[in-house]
């Protein structure tokens, strides 16, 4: 056969299996229909690549089966893909919560993997179509741009449906799906909440407004920052949550987080009757924003005009402000795909999937998804490792 290997998608799941495998001596193709491999890892991290998290851990990752992801994620680490960065030169820092951004441009990371894939001798063919994959004897054929390429194994690195300005399709839960693999549906993930007209109106004045928050959808809740926006509420926490939250549920905001804010403001009352209730809560929340809920209030005396019963009434609006969103602005801006090649259909060691020898499945195309921070660049090193060990 022509080559032992031919990896579907440069990014960085198939760029990691590929030098896995080419160092271990496999003759590997890596394909994509992008005229540049690792776009993704380009644009991440506003172009700094936000490439793994210290706090690597199971419940970081959301899927119908939450462990498949340990063994890959045990057995190479965040920690080995910073000896790799370190290794190269390429200087990182620690931005918050245990997020690594490189210090200088993303496409470092880019340049390093495909270095390494070229040492390894990998073969990249970019800006090439791929059309069929059939299995044939005990490999397969796959048909591409350049003409039919047989090959022992078929590494699907195509990713999801996130952002398809950069060419993202669902070719890969298509491709499961015609070997007979279940897919868990799909949904646009890490991704800003989009509201009806009547929280809209209420919102865009603030746009540009960004506060420390926890948000909440169900039972689980993020501490970052809320951003507001002329289309509804983005910002860390929002597209964290935005994971958990279903249509029809809603979201909880807390804009003042670890402050019991109806004791604050009878505080406040008794000591500076006098002020503002804008002022008051200026304390605690931007100008614009400490206004804008004034306003919304119907709030025009001062604090010592206020019943206990309204400063109550104002607290809860702000310690448990409920909305319900519509939606979301969906795949156009969503940073990754929730749901994927179900999990149940794989080997959680190798990749590859249980019913049909030599087809593999990495990275986001797999029903494993990170938190926002560097979770789902883990993954991917992760399970293209993994994978490459196996080919």
């Amino acid at each position: 056969m022509a080559w032992d290997a031919i990896i579907l998608g440069a990014g960085a799941a198939g760029m990691m299996a590929a030098i896995e495998a080419g160092r271990r001596g496999r003759r590997v193709l890596v394909i994509d229909h992008a005229k540049a491999p690792g776009e993704k890892i380009r644009i991440s991290g506003g172009g700094r690549c936000n490439f793994t998290n210290l706090g690597i851990a199971p419940d970081r990752f959301l899927s119908q089966n939450p462990r498949f992801a340990l063994s890959a994620l045990k057995r190479f680490t965040q920690w080995d893909f910073i000896a790799r960065m370190d290794a190269a030169g390429i200087a990182w820092h620690e931005k918050t919560l245990g997020q690594l951004f490189c210090d200088g441009p993303a496409t470092q990371v880019v340049a390093m993997l495909v270095r390494d894939m070229e040492r390894a001798g990998v073969a990249l063919w970019l800006d090439c179509a791929v059309g069929e994959v059939r299995r044939e004897g005990t490999g397969f054929t796959v048909e591409t741009a350049r003409g039919p390429q047989r090959t022992k194994t078929v590494v699907v690195a195509s990713g999801g449906k996130s952002i398809p300005k950069m060419g993202a399709t669902g070719f890969g839960y298509l491709l499961a799906e015609q070997f007979g693999l279940p897919v868990v549906e799909t949904r646009p993930a890490l991704v800003p909440l989009t509201f009806a007209e009547q929280e809209l109106a209420w919102m865009r004045p603030l746009a540009g407004v960004s506060v420390n928050a926890r948000v909440t959808a169900g039972r689980t809740g993020f501490d970052e920052a809320v951003l507001f926006t002329h289309r509804g509420l983005s910002g860390p926490a929002i597209l964290q949550v935005s994971s958990y939250w279903r249509e029809g549920d809603p979201v909880v905001v807390d804009l003042v987080p670890g402050q019991d804010l109806a004791a604050g403001l009878r505080a406040a009352k008794a000591a500076q009757g006098k002020s503002a209730l804008r002022t008051v809560l200026g304390r605690w929340l931007p100008e614009r924003l400490a206004r804008h809920l004034e306003e919304a209030a119907g709030v025009t005396g001062v604090m010592a005009e206020l019943s206990g019963a309204a400063l109550d009434r104002i607290a809860g609006g702000i310690n448990a402000w409920r909305l319900v969103p519509v939606g979301s602005e969906g795949y156009r801006t969503a940073e990754v795909t929730l749901g994927g090649v179900d999990t149940r259909a794989l080997d959680g060691r190798t990749m590859e999937a249980k019913g049909v020898p030599g087809l593999y499945f990495i990275g986001e195309v797999v029903d494993v998804t990170g938190w926002l921070g560097g979770y789902n660049f883990q993954w991917a090193w992760s399970s293209g490792w993994a994978a490459g060990q196996a080919l």
